[in-house]
């Protein structure tokens, strides 16, 4: 199939604006909570009524500051409540928010708020307020800058003279069609790119996949969900959206690296993430059954979870008798706690950013948490595609969203049209037309092909696709998806682009490497410096690369590979915020160790 749609579900009207939620929930659901936020040791229920009374208050001390409609206000934070509250209070006095990732450098920081033209920013803490200040006399247009914590209690008293009727005419101004948010391309190369997203398009967007698509997730009594990826990132943006407007209550959690103790006590009944947080989910419950003497059992449970969920769809009865009582034993011996630790009430997760490997998919399936993969850009508002708790095809992405058309070039590029397509680039025409095809149809670098019941799979990045001396086109996504799901990989580097045979650069996840160097009987201080040509060491990835090579043909198979002794990072510009590679940077960076897999 070439092409596929759906029709749109809601229509938006012309004069609707994000912050009008915030008013109407308030007055049809007073004392519904909306939100819940960290007090302490515990969450505190934040009501309708709460939320609009902080927004209101907020808004008014933007405009007594002097921010007018249509300026932009940037954001500098990790995810937390305040985000969200700053976010609804910026589009309430009928600005535009500017979001700047908190992994951002300073070069990074200096290049949004410049070229977005930015007339205030919201830092999160002294660090963030210091960086910014470095740059604050080469970005003239920046004329405020306000740090959250201790508080917003400065700003907000600014505005205490102004009556709440100010605001209610800002966002009676707002139309659909303006500009919402300015969110910057995670810039895999070259610059990043404002995308502009509209009122429209974000409403759109979210009503349009909570009326059809995730209906039966978000629609349950007590829907909830707690968000832990950067609100900067549009994904973790249009799911903000959507629980605003989808009565679903919102949490935040400011880093992955404590998401466990807040799953615990939040409680979220779905949540969203990119693929490599249930690598890591999966690979630390794997490696933490080894090393309690379990990891027979867990790789018998982890054998019967894929294929309980593989029977669920290629038997026409579902899994059979003998499949189904192994399932029910490991239920009680090992999935359970697996849905424990992520709240016990998470029975649906949404995935996007990435490929995640069908093996995955099928486990936590397997386990009771299906996982629903989705497609997107920036420039799409995220979900363009998504599969459906009741029409689930793993190792898609989904069908469209309603409204939304998917286009097969003649290439193999995907094209997509709908009410979810952002109108430009800030201030750069020239990329905004060579990122549309005629018709206006989007042009999303990516490759992929569409089944007979349009359902899309994704197969390769048309920018990232490499041709071998040899003439072989190869995806690295294929090959690279792969490796990372075993528990000793943290990231790996696909390469072969001229050359006579694909390779790969791989890096040694830590805490893995450090069960796995007590397993094997290496020395207690060894560092992975010291192991990484380790016979044993050599071996056990060997064994991934083995495996990742099954997926494809042998002229597309990894023949060699290198052990970094460091790992990708975002701090230094390797990963994008979404953990994509920057592969442009990770040449550069480890050029050496490329040019030692072809000597």
């Amino acid at each position: 199939m070439r092409e596929f749609s759906l029709p749109a579900l809601a229509e938006i009207p012309a004069d609707a604006s994000l912050a009008d939620v915030v008013f109407r929930r308030a007055t049809e659901q007073p004392r519904a909570v909306v939100l819940r936020r960290m007090a302490g040791n515990a969450w505190a229920d934040v009501t309708a009524t709460t939320f609009r009374d902080e927004v209101v208050a907020l808004a008014k001390g933007l405009v007594a500051a002097g921010v007018e409609p249509g300026d932009r206000v940037a954001l500098m934070s990790h995810t937390r409540y305040e985000w969200t509250l700053i976010d609804y209070a910026i589009w309430a006095a009928g600005a535009v928010s500017v979001p700047v990732y908190e992994t951002s450098s300073a070069e990074q920081a200096e290049w949004i708020l410049s070229d977005s033209g930015a007339k205030a920013c919201f830092a999160e803490n002294a660090e963030f307020e210091g960086m910014i200040d470095g740059f604050r006399d080469r970005v003239p247009a920046l004329k405020q800058l306000w740090r959250i914590d201790p508080g917003l209690d400065e700003i907000i008293a600014a505005g205490a003279d102004l009556g709440d009727d100010a605001i209610t005419a800002r966002v009676s101004a707002v139309k659909a069609a303006d500009v919402a948010t300015l969110i910057y391309t995670s810039g895999t190369t070259g610059r990043p790119k404002g995308c502009e997203l509209t009122h429209d398009n974000l409403l759109a967007d979210v009503r349009n996949a909570f009326m059809g698509p995730l209906a039966q997730v978000t629609t349950i009594q007590g829907a909830s969900t707690l968000l832990f990826l950067p609100l900067a990132h549009v994904f973790a943006r249009i799911i903000e959206v959507g629980c605003i407007e989808g009565g679903v209550v919102l949490g935040h959690c400011p880093s992955l690296t404590e998401i466990l103790p807040f799953l615990a006590t939040f409680r979220p009944t779905f949540i969203l993430a990119v693929p490599r947080v249930f690598e890591k989910v999966f690979n630390g419950v794997e490696q933490r059954a080894i090393s309690e003497g379990k990891g027979a059992i867990f790789g018998r449970a982890a054998r019967v979870a894929i294929g309980y969920s593989r029977a669920m769809d290629s038997e026409a009865w579902g899994p059979g008798f003998g499949l189904r009582l192994q399932h029910a034993l490991f239920d009680r011996l090992v999935y359970r706690k697996l849905r424990a630790a992520m709240g016990g009430q998470t029975r649906y997760a949404v995935s996007g950013g990435a490929a995640l490997s069908e093996r995955l998919c099928h486990f936590f399936r397997g386990v009771g948490i299906t996982i629903l993969e989705g497609y997107g850009l920036t420039e799409t508002t995220a979900a363009a595609t998504v599969n459906r708790p009741d029409r689930v095809k793993i190792g898609t992405v989904g069908q469209p969203l309603p409204g939304v058309a998917i286009r097969i070039d003649e290439d193999g590029e995907i094209l997509i049209r709908g009410i979810n397509v952002f109108p430009g680039y800030w201030g750069n025409k020239a990329a905004t037309d060579e990122a549309f095809a005629e018709g206006g149809w989007f042009r999303t670098g990516d490759i992929g092909e569409l089944d007979d019941q349009g359902f899309l799979t994704i197969t390769g990045r048309k920018k990232e696709m490499i041709v071998t001396a040899g003439g072989k086109n190869v995806a690295p996504a294929v090959l690279e998806d792969r490796l990372r799901s075993h528990a000793l990989i943290s990231q790996c580097m696909v390469v072969g682009d001229g050359r006579p045979y694909v390779a790969a650069l791989i890096t040694v996840d830590e805490e893995a490497f450090g069960l796995w160097r007590e397993r094997s009987g290496k020395p207690a201080g060894a560092s992975i410096a010291s192991l990484r040509d380790d016979p044993d060491l050599v071996a056990a990835i060997q064994g991934a690369v083995d495996d990742a090579n099954k997926a494809v043909s042998r002229a597309e198979s990894i023949r060699r590979f290198g052990i970094l002794d460091v790992d990708f990072t975002q701090e230094k510009g390797q990963l994008s915020a979404k953990l994509g590679l920057r592969r442009a940077v990770l040449m550069k960076d480890f050029a050496a160790d490329v040019e030692a897999l072809y000597s």
